[in-house]
């Protein structure tokens, strides 16, 4: 069994008899990606543990939903995640998910370390938005959702050398777009 059917078969041990071993399984495997993965989206660290938190929640309630034809166990986490972090945007007021609760902790980025990351993130987001609906889902999977070329190509339906040229064509845009931002900057 591939470790994708693997995972599947966790969720559908949680659905079938709530399965608390199976559920630890992919808490760990599943928890620090989608936190990592809402970091890079622009959560705070303290709000993304929360709404990982929240996503392995409805892991836990909606497992039953899960369907390995449709998606890997992977992409549907990950769309639980993402739909709670835009649900969470949504509510637009300020809740405990916007708190950071290690304050002091560490040592304070320095202010240009920061506009240089926000300034960064913003160029990928704009660069992002360049590619063609097809091209940006392929690298969001490949990059941000951590998921293998053949992953994506099972869960999209579409032919693994497709999803390949899709991701090569779309860093080849990204890097054109991002050398032509940096070149009009400075």
């Amino acid at each position: 069994m591939t470790p994708s059917r693997a995972l599947d078969h966790l969720v559908t041990q949680v659905a079938a008899d709530r399965d608390r071993t199976a559920f630890v399984a992919l808490f760990d495997h599943y928890a620090p990606r989608v936190k990592a993965l809402l970091i890079r989206g622009g959560a705070s660290p303290s709000a993304a543990e929360e709404l990982a938190q929240e996503t392995m929640l409805a892991v836990w309630r909606k497992a039953h939903l899960f369907d390995p034809a449709r998606a890997s166990a992977a992409a549907w986490i990950f769309t639980i995640a993402r739909n709670l972090r835009i649900d969470s945007l949504r509510r637009g007021s300020p809740s405990l998910y916007d708190l950071d609760l290690n304050l002091g902790a560490e040592d304070p980025a320095q202010p240009d370390a920061i506009l240089s990351g926000v300034q960064d993130a913003a160029q990928v987001r704009a660069a992002m938005r360049s590619l063609n609906a097809d091209q940006a889902q392929a690298i969001e999977m490949a990059f941000f959702q951590e998921q293998t070329h053949t992953e994506i190509s099972q869960a999209l339906g579409v032919p693994l050398g497709t999803i390949k040229a899709r991701i090569r064509f779309g860093m080849m845009k990204l890097r054109v777009f991002i050398e032509r931002d940096k070149g009009g900057a400075a």
